[in-house]
């Protein structure tokens, strides 16, 4: 009995020792494994609920791009139409839909890449719109000093739940474009446990991302349907490059004349490249260029202005040629968010209505694309940034991967990428960060963008300046269109809008309160009073400033055309949209950045008779910057993929 008695007291003494020493070595990991797993791992692997993805940090590091495979944790849009309807993350609204889609607008979130705040680009609310709206946690950096939630609403068709093939995606935080390479930028406290999340601190210098730089991806925080993920990007580590690069105008300028020669040269000389086997499109295209050359003259057309057009004859010739040879095929391949789910309303509404309207095209879509003389790879600039970029981590390579990985898809699937190396194939995109995200992998390819800088890869007579339109109202793109008559406008120059970029500064800087003919402000006050007399001030000014924001590119253009106010483009090295078709000098004033000191000076020497030769151009060219639900001839639509038809007809020639 005794021996008992002494065996049970020896196990609960070494039960005790037992679970010291477990309790010793627990401790010890939570103390110590932060410092081996900078990721904030430690305390969730001991957690039998944690199903946080773990990624191969080794793998990123060893690559230099964060690889969308090695598993980059996506953000709530990364989903396929079914996963709509599963998780909820876009709201379904049941109404009746006006040509290209019902849409609503509940919130603009401030802070535009190139240009966000004009006045009327920040809030706006539709109140006529019953339109449902989810908002979600958006893990995405915005390019001013405020940071809103974001809604998204998912738009149907008809009564019923709108189909993967026609889907339609507002996204009201259009404000954001691109990210701001001087913004101060401060994250939002996660909601997640602060055990679950490692917090990312306050970062400055926010900018592109060194292309080649490295990424290390964090901890991610799973929050029901909704996943984010930290990449704490190696491109933040040199911000004193970063802003001085974003401080100073650009090392070199390319003159608008400089443009105009370019592009005669490159006419001149372009030559996609060789066919791997010749096709009966290639002839067909070869037999329009012929045409196009040879174009009748023109006299008089009632449909068409003159001095608007290069070359009147040889656009009408090569227009004609469009509506009747033009075939174009849309592949099916990706998923939405990023492919097939066009945005209808806001600052990148361009690339969505592009979009829209190609899809839903009879007259020029094929099913064979044996036929197609074009092929578009329908992607949303705008939601691939959405969906893929993690915030605050200042690295875009997985973005450009993403796309990469789609181009080889296609080129492995499909003959037709490699017979040209992808020359007849085009992108429409919006968002600033295009050119890079379509680098090298679609090197080759005809590239619509918004951020048609010559500086950074744009070429001239084979890319197409897509014109940066912000639609407020996408059931009536037309809304408060036009403008008061040459009389009434007794405003000389107006512009108000935020503070992006180094050019805006020195503008408001220069003439704000200094000439009461001279309606030059910064960011006007929140509301809709303001909003009103924003477009108040535009009907009633002779001349609506255009300055660059951080990119080159601004919707003011498009804007002050919408509401027949001369834009006066102020943005070394940006080539206005549609430049291979249109004269410009027939229907703006286009102004080296270092004449700003002498903008009034300029403007006011310009004769009156001149003046209203440029009013009644931009009266004239109005229709051809306008979005239709169902698309009219000569209007934006059909303008923009004239384009993209015409410089593919100079790229094919006889060897």
């Amino acid at each position: 009995m005794e021996f008992y008695y002494r065996l049970h007291k020896f196990c609960q003494l070494e039960s005790r020792k037992w679970l010291i020493f477990v309790g010793a070595v627990a401790i010890a990991h939570l103390l110590f494994q932060p410092l081996l797993f900078p990721y904030g791992y430690a305390v969730r692997t001991l957690l039998p609920t944690a199903r946080d993805p773990v990624f191969d940090e080794s793998r990123v590091i060893g690559t230099g791009q964060s690889s969308i495979k090695s598993g980059v944790a996506r953000n709530a849009l990364a989903v396929d139409a079914s996963s709509e309807l599963k998780i909820g993350l876009f709201a379904q609204n049941e109404t009746k839909s006006d040509g290209a889609g019902d849409v609503s607008h509940v919130s603009e979130v401030k802070g535009h890449g190139g240009d966000t705040e004009n006045g009327l680009a920040s809030e706006e609310v539709n109140l006529d719109d019953d339109t449902a709206e989810l908002a979600v946690d958006r893990d995405v950096v915005d390019d001013d000093d405020d940071e809103d939630d974001v809604r998204l609403e998912n738009i149907v068709d008809g009564n019923e739940v709108t189909q993967e093939k026609d889907s339609v995606l507002e996204l009201p935080s259009e404000a954001k474009k691109g990210l701001p390479p001087v913004q101060d930028v401060t994250s939002k406290t996660s909601e997640a446990p602060a055990a679950l999340s490692q917090a990312v601190p306050p970062t400055t210098g926010a900018s592109h991302l060194k292309e080649n730089g490295a990424s290390s991806i964090g901890s991610a925080v799973v929050k029901g349907a909704f996943t984010t993920s930290k990449n704490n990007s190696a491109g933040v580590s040199n911000p004193v490059k970063k802003k001085i690069k974003a401080e100073m105008p650009p090392t070199s300028i390319t003159t608008f004349d400089e443009m105009n020669q370019l592009l005669a040269r490159n006419r001149q000389s372009s030559r996609a490249m060789r066919p791997r086997w010749s096709s009966e499109r290639d002839r067909e295209i070869l037999a329009a260029s012929w045409q196009i050359e040879n174009a009748p003259a023109v006299v008089n057309d009632p449909d068409l202005y003159a001095p608007l057009f290069r070359n009147v004859s040889q656009f009408k010739r090569s227009y004609e040629l469009m509506e009747h040879t033009l075939k174009v095929y849309i592949y099916k391949d990706g998923k939405k968010p990023i492919f097939h789910l066009p945005i209808m309303k806001g600052l990148y509404a361009s690339e969505g209505w592009f979009m829209k309207l190609m899809q839903g095209s009879k007259q020029f879509v094929v099913k064979d694309p044996r036929k197609a003389h074009l092929f578009y790879m329908p992607f949303s600039s705008r939601m691939l940034e959405y969906t893929l970029y993690v915030r605050n981590s200042h690295n875009r390579t997985n973005l450009r991967q993403h796309l990469k990985e789609y181009s080889e898809k296609i080129a492995a699937k499909y003959p037709f990428w490699n017979r040209t190396g992808g020359a007849d194939h085009f992108l429409v995109a919006c968002h600033d960060w295009a050119p890079y995200e379509t680098r090298h992998h679609m090197e080759h390819c005809i590239k619509a963008l918004c951020n048609a800088d010559v500086t950074v890869g744009f070429k001239l007579g084979r890319d197409v300046s897509l014109p940066e339109t912000y639609v407020r109202a996408a059931r009536n793109p037309l809304r408060d269109l036009g403008g008061k008559p040459p009389s009434q406008r007794n405003i000389l120059a107006f512009y108000a809008g935020g503070m992006h970029g180094y050019l805006r500064p020195i503008l408001v800087k220069q003439w704000k309160d200094k000439d009461p003919n001279m309606k030059i402000f910064g960011p006007m006050p929140a509301g809709v009073a303001s909003k009103m007399n924003y477009i108040q001030h535009m009907k009633r000014s002779k001349y609506c400033i255009c300055p660059k924001g951080y990119e080159v590119n601004s919707p003011r253009v498009v804007e002050a055309i919408f509401y027949e106010c001369v834009p006066v483009i102020i943005s070394d090295n940006f080539i206005p949209p549609l430049f291979e078709v249109f004269n410009w000098d027939a229907f703006s004033i286009i102004l080296p950045e270092k004449d700003i000191p002498n903008l009034k000076e300029i403007l006011v020497s310009i004769p009156a008779n001149r003046y209203m030769d440029l009013q009644l151009g931009v009266r004239k060219v109005q229709r051809h910057f306008l979005w239709h639900g169902r698309p009219l001839k000569y209007d934006l639509f059909h303008m923009t993929l004239h384009s993209i038809w015409y410089n593919r007809v100079y790229q094919i020639k006889p060897r």
